[in-house]
């Protein structure tokens, strides 16, 4: 619905939810934007994000929040630890870096195609020297094979950009930081296909005390929209496996009004 905004006060609240595509996210709320309510709700698809906003008008503040509210907690109902946050002023690396001071734990990141982007990003976050251990850029075989130990074999065997390759660079990173997680990107950026393999391929690794976990990943574009996607991805594929870990923060210290 179109809300009325010729009296009275406007309040808005914006879900922010990663590692759902936005075709799922349109899917899952199909309901909620075909009958709203009194509330608007829209959805803008960022990066490796998707955005919900909430939004309602009535005679004042405190009638437009109770408007939305049970709207906001639908929307929590269906994506859960999917939802990062519900404040505007909270990024995706934000998110990452609060769950990481919360729960007193150390990352280090290992990066090919995206070639430090993962860490850029964690690292704009204020306070994050109190958990970001270090950073390798290993983008030739010979540095993946020195720096982080990623054997030989593997690389003959199933190539670079491959799950098990992924999983060698976590490791090993874990072996050289001593970390408490530590996350690995290899991929294949573009122009062109390498190994036989896609262009936007990309294998995402996590080590956390040991235990790794590697996702693959699709995307299409241009090679620096294949590697902004990756890092993204890599945010969210971090945050997930730090949650599913631990299991002790999901929605910060935020209090819904």
């Amino acid at each position: 619905m179109k809300l009325d905004k010729s009296g009275g006060d406007t309040y808005s609240r914006t879900v922010k939810i990663c590692g759902i595509s936005e075709d799922k996210v349109l899917a899952m709320i199909g309901d909620i934007l075909a009958d709203s309510g009194d509330t608007e709700v829209s959805v803008t698809s960022l990066v490796g994000e998707v955005h919900i906003k909430v939004s309602a008008a009535s005679e004042d503040k405190k009638s437009a929040r109770k408007l939305i509210k049970p709207v906001i907690s639908r929307l929590k109902e269906l994506f859960g630890s999917y939802i990062y946050t519900t404040d505007e002023e909270i990024t995706l690396e934000k998110s990452v870096v609060d769950l990481l001071l919360a729960n007193n734990l150390t990352v280090s990141c290992a990066e090919s195609c995206t070639g430090g982007m993962v860490s850029a990003r964690l690292i704009n976050v204020p306070g994050v020297s109190e958990v970001y251990k270090s950073g390798y850029i290993t983008y030739s075989n010979k540095s993946k094979r020195k720096i982080l130990g990623v054997r030989r074999s593997t690389i003959d065997k199933y190539g670079v950009i491959s799950a098990e390759t992924a999983m060698d660079m976590a490791k090993g990173l874990a072996g050289i930081t001593k970390a408490d997680i530590c996350l690995s990107v290899t991929g294949n950026a573009g122009p062109d296909a390498a190994e036989g393999k896609p262009v936007g391929l990309v294998f995402i690794g996590c080590c956390i005390k040991g235990k790794v976990k590697v996702t693959e990943a699709r995307f299409i574009g241009e090679r620096n929209e294949i590697r902004e996607a990756a890092t993204a991805a890599a945010l969210s594929f971090l945050r997930h496996n730090m949650l599913e870990y631990y299991s002790r923060v999901t929605f910060g210290n935020e209090d819904e009004d």
